[in-house]
């Protein structure tokens, strides 16, 4: 099995290196093209105004300054002379779960695999803030590679691929893993207003405290309960329910 990584938290990051780990438990044939530098928060954008410059590590190990969407088309386009059987995106600093999945380059990594025609996972594991930056690597590094080994034998329907989330706790603390829905979070980014040196005004995005829908069943529900999630999207964004009163609407319209 040949397996593309790619991440959005940067060629140098924890995560990735982790992810190295976890696909060499199951091939020998990884390679990796990721981002420059950190991409956290650019969804599924493409670099279209600028060049992409592209970077041999070693054989197989390649930076690229662009997106994570970039580095799978280049990837998969440039770099293997052949489509790879899997894409593997993370591990992320973080859950992506609920409405966070539209933010993530982590998701993207996915999504571009996905629309690329070749199965699709993103990896993603949760931390604590309380008290400082410590990620559990440990958590999806014991239970990744049974888990897309399982995953791998599972059909899909075109456009569809898996979202992964690792709890924030021990491996032996465990609860299990549940097959989940996306949930539902309330908006979580506040602006922060500063000035600079001279008085003009700059901002951040902040994430602040946030609250949602921790029904069970959700992604939220079961990383919170010291599950492992694991969400089949969909790239087909179409509201079938919708559909129906749409056409009635349209042609009630019309006939008036």
């Amino acid at each position: 099995m040949r397996i593309l990584l790619t991440n959005d938290d940067g060629i140098h990051a924890e995560g990735l290196a982790a992810l190295e780990r976890i696909a060499r438990e199951l091939t020998d044939d990884v390679w990796v093209v990721a981002p420059e530098t950190d991409q956290s928060g650019l969804a599924h954008s493409l670099t279209l105004s600028e060049p992409l410059r592209l970077r041999k590590i070693d054989e197989k190990r390649f930076a690229l300054r662009g997106t994570p969407t970039d580095c799978v088309i280049m990837g998969v386009r440039e770099v293997l002379d052949e489509k790879p059987d899997l894409v593997l995106s993370g591990v992320n600093a973080g859950a992506n779960m609920a409405d966070d999945v539209t933010y993530s380059g982590t998701i993207a990594g996915a999504i571009e695999g996905t629309l690329q025609g070749i199965k699709s996972i993103a990896l993603s594991q949760a931390y604590s803030h309380a008290n400082g930056r410590i990620v559990p690597w440990e958590v999806a590094e014991t239970f990744a590679p049974k888990l897309i080994r399982q995953l791998m034998d599972v059909e899909l329907p075109d456009w569809t691929f898996f979202n992964l989330n690792f709890p924030n706790c021990a491996p032996k603390e465990l609860q299990g893993v549940e097959v989940t829905s996306q949930g539902k979070l309330d908006f979580g980014l506040t602006i922060d207003e500063r000035a600079d040196g001279r008085g003009f005004p700059y901002y951040w995005l902040r994430f602040g405290e946030r609250k949602g829908d921790f029904r069970a069943g959700t992604d939220i529900h079961a990383v919170k309960n010291h599950k492992i999630s694991v969400t089949p999207l969909k790239l087909d964004l179409t509201d079938y329910t919708v559909l129906d009163r749409v056409k009635r609407a349209l042609i009630s319209e019309d006939a008036d």
